[in-house]
């Protein structure tokens, strides 16, 4: 079974993350979606919230399903059994940190390739940081997530 990781903070969840995903899963028998700890980012969602954003939104894609992970990718991979990570790349800008970072994964295990994927046109310009402002600011969020995380967003933020 070929198995993908896509790895992410998804705070929150995108329509170009969901994209992504959907390209993905034609591609492998398995894609996990794994929700990341990165504190660095500040989170608004807790991983236990992002993940229960998660599970909604990708019940379609019948080969694919959430996790929580913490510590190195490429172990979590690993103990996955998955060959192939799959990052999303929206534009030149977030090559060369990715590209590090698929460097720096392929030093600490070989076996396990990283996949570039770009999301349709219309969703380049989105970004969770973006959409987290916009929704800060009370603006329209519906055009950039699924319908469950603009309510959870609003929620959130209590608009």
């Amino acid at each position: 079974m070929r198995t993908a990781i896509y790895p992410g903070s998804f705070d929150p969840l995108t329509n170009g993350h969901l994209d992504v995903l959907e390209r993905a899963s034609k591609l492998f028998d398995r894609v996990i979606v794994a929700i990341a700890s990165n504190e660095s980012k500040h989170p608004l969602f807790t991983m236990e919230e992002r993940l229960a954003l998660m599970k909604p939104a990708i019940a379609p894609i019948k080969n694919a399903r959430a996790d929580i992970f913490e510590g190195l990718l490429v172990e979590y991979a690993a103990k996955q059994k998955a060959r192939a990570i799959v990052r999303g790349l929206r534009a030149v800008s977030d090559f060369e940190f990715e590209f590090q970072m698929a460097l720096m994964n392929r030093k600490l295990d070989e076996t396990i390739e990283t996949i570039f994927m770009m999301p349709k046109e219309t969703y380049t310009f989105i970004s969770s940081r973006i959409v987290k402002e916009i929704a800060r600011l009370g603006g329209d969020v519906s055009p950039f997530v699924p319908p469950h995380v603009g309510v959870a967003l609003r929620k959130k933020l209590a608009l």
